[in-house]
Formats: C-alpha cells, sequence, structure tokens
C-alpha cells in the first residue's frame, strides 16, 4: 500500500494502478456488512436494483410481484449498526402498480426527481418520484426484459428496451414515442446498456447468444458481434460462430470508463471485452456491494478491515508465503519493491 502511494507521489506510476490494486483487495476480500441491514418489505423474490449516481443514498428495488420500493441508504441513527429504511413504495394498491414482474428499474442520471421501471406487463413507466406517479407510460406487443438510459447523452433522450421481440426498440421519453428499431439479433432481447463514454453507443445481448455494439445514428448500425473465441478457427469456434456466449446472453454492463463491457449468459460464464475492439480478454471479476433474491432480502456486502502490516521489526511474526492469496502478493509485492 505505502509503495503505491509513495510512487503516485513521486509521479512515477499511473494512479489508475493504484485505484485497481485497491479495488482489486476490496472485491477479494468482501463480505456480509454486519452492522448495516437494508428493511424488509418485499412479499416475494426481488429482481433488480439501482441506486442513483447523484448522492449514490436513494435506492430503488423492484419485485417479482410487480411492486417497487426506494429505500435511502443514509445512516441517521449515529450508531455503528443501522437499518436502512424505506421511504416510499408503489405496493399492490397503487393504482400505477406494475401487473406483473418487475424486471428493470433506473434512475434518471441527472436528478432523483425521476425514475423508469419497466415489467412483464409489457410496459415501460416513467415515474414522478415526488408524486410517486407515472409521468408517462410506453406499450410493446412483447415482454419486456430490460431497458436503459444513456448516463452521458446530452443530444438525445432515448430509452433502449429489450423485449420478446428480436428488435431493439428505442423510445424517446420527451416526445413520448418509439422513435425507431435496430434490427440484428434472431430472438429475444434480454440485456441493454449504453456507453458511459459514447452516448451514441448501445450493447445489447440476447437468447441467440450474442452480444452486439450499435451507434445509433448510422443507417446500418451494428458495429460488433462480439466472438468469445476472437476469431480464432477451430471446432469450437465453428460451431459458435460469432457468437458471446455458449447459452442466453441475460446481462451486460460497461465499465465506468467505457472501455470494457461485462457479459454473463446462461452458461455460467462472465466474459470482459475491449468495447473498441471487440476482444475478448479473459479477465474475470468478483461480487457487488448489494445483492438480492428471491427470499425477498437485500444483502449489504462490505470489504473487511485488514490488519495492521507489521513493521520490519516484527518480520519474524509475518505469515508465511503459503498462507498469502497469491492475487495479493500479485497486486502488492512488485509495486512495493518498485517504488522501494
Amino acid at each position: 500500500m505505502l509503495g503505491f502511494l509513495f510512487a503516485r507521489q513521486a509521479g512515477v506510476d499511473d494512479p489508475l494502478r493504484f485505484r485497481r490494486a485497491e479495488a482489486t483487495r476490496r472485491v477479494l476480500s468482501l463480505e456480509l456488512n454486519k452492522n448495516k441491514d437494508v428493511e424488509r418489505i418485499h412479499g416475494s423474490g426481488i429482481n433488480t436494483l439501482d441506486i442513483e449516481p447523484v448522492e449514490n443514498r436513494y435506492m430503488l428495488s423492484g419485485g417479482s410481484d410487480g411492486t417497487i420500493v426506494l429505500y435511502d441508504l443514509e445512516n441517521f441513527s449515529r450508531t455503528p449498526c443501522y437499518t436502512c429504511k424505506v421511504i416510499c413504495s408503489v405496493g399492490r394498491n397503487h393504482p400505477g402498480v406494475h401487473k406483473y414482474s418487475v424486471e428493470t428499474v433506473q434512475w434518471y442520471p441527472h436528478d432523483t426527481g425521476m425514475f423508469t421501471s419497466s415489467s412483464f406487463d409489457k410496459t415501460l413507466k416513467i415515474w414522478d418520484t415526488n408524486t410517486l406517479q407515472p409521468a408517462d407510460e410506453f406499450h410493446f406487443d412483447g415482454t419486456v426484459y430490460s431497458h436503459h438510459m444513456s448516463p452521458v447523452a446530452t443530444r438525445h433522450c432515448l430509452i433502449a428496451v429489450g423485449t420478446k421481440s428480436s428488435k431493439i426498440q428505442l423510445c424517446d421519453f420527451k416526445s413520448g414515442s418509439c422513435s425507431h428499431i435496430l434490427q440484428g439479433h434472431t430472438q429475444e432481447i434480454l440485456a441493454v446498456s449504453w456507453s458511459p463514454r459514447y452516448e451514441f453507443i448501445l450493447a445489447t445481448g440476447s437468447a441467440d447468444s450474442r452480444v452486439k455494439l450499435w451507434d445509433v445514428r448510422r443507417a446500418s448500425a451494428c458495429l460488433l458481434t462480439l466472438d468469445q473465441h476472437n476469431g480464432e478457427k477451430s471446432k469450437a469456434a465453428s460451431e459458435a460462430i460469432n457468437t458471446a456466449h455458449n447459452g442466453r446472453v441475460n446481462g451486460l454492463c460497461f465499465t465506468s470508463d467505457g472501455l470494457y463491457l461485462l457479459t454473463i449468459g446462461t452458461d455460467d460464464r462472465m466474459r470482459l471485452w475491449n468495447s473498441s475492439t471487440g476482444e475478448n480478454t479473459l479477465v474475470n471479476y468478483g461480487k457487488e456491494l448489494y445483492s438480492s433474491g428471491r427470499d425477498g432480502n437485500i444483502l449489504a456486502w462490505v470489504p473487511y478491515l485488514r490488519e495492521p502490516e507489521p513493521d520490519d521489526t516484527h518480520s519474524e511474526k509475518l505469515p508465511s508465503k503459503q498462507c498469502l492469496n497469491s492475487a495479493y502478493e500479485d497486486a502488492w509485492s512488485s509495486s512495493d519493491s518498485e517504488a522501494g
């Protein structure tokens, strides 16, 4: 740790390297948070969570019974152990509640006054947070699996929507209409995500095992179809040409810098892709900070605090090399020696 700090202060090391190493350490050390709990209100499974990006204070959850719950993650108790409280909810008796399972909830990227939700009831709803009433509603011919608003767009207000159709729907929430569609997949669209780096770049994942990158300004919008084999000619590649997974692609998201795309599939694989070249980088990532499941609970996870590292005068008490996690050894030892 000190090696990274000294190297950063001296300007001989990239600050991003320290950030990635510390993020890796925290991911590898995640455990259930013993001091934070989340109030339980869902009576059935929870399908989706979203924390607003403005203050990182409010969280939305969508349930398999159609309900939506809004939580405040702030600690007002002034005690180490506390419970995140529910602010409000769209329950089964609410006139605007979804009829069936809520598959995606998302905050408006620029303020907390609006959020969106989509459901198996074939609708996408735009909500006014203050009144907790739908401000607009889009209807589709098939089940809605996923939707996403761009976190960086300034020249469009498009919401990408994945449905049971093989076509991606682009809805303009300012005009209240579906502006156009993207064609190229052969089965239903299970996941959609806008790039956080380029406002017109969209990634989509489908039940046809493919992941496509699109530039929505172009007539032939598809830029890339990701190939898990990176174009290598083999028997396996020929049997699954231009597929990202050996199964349905049911989740994807860009890294915060937009340079990479993470995908997951029903083949129990996670893959990280270079979003510019489409290369499969063969890198895996660990747990999230909040998780939800069919038991109706939301769990908060936190990295455990490491014990202070002994100084040189107590070097004989250092654990043996065999007891060290190899990930820590790779992350710290080489940089310490470089900084020294």
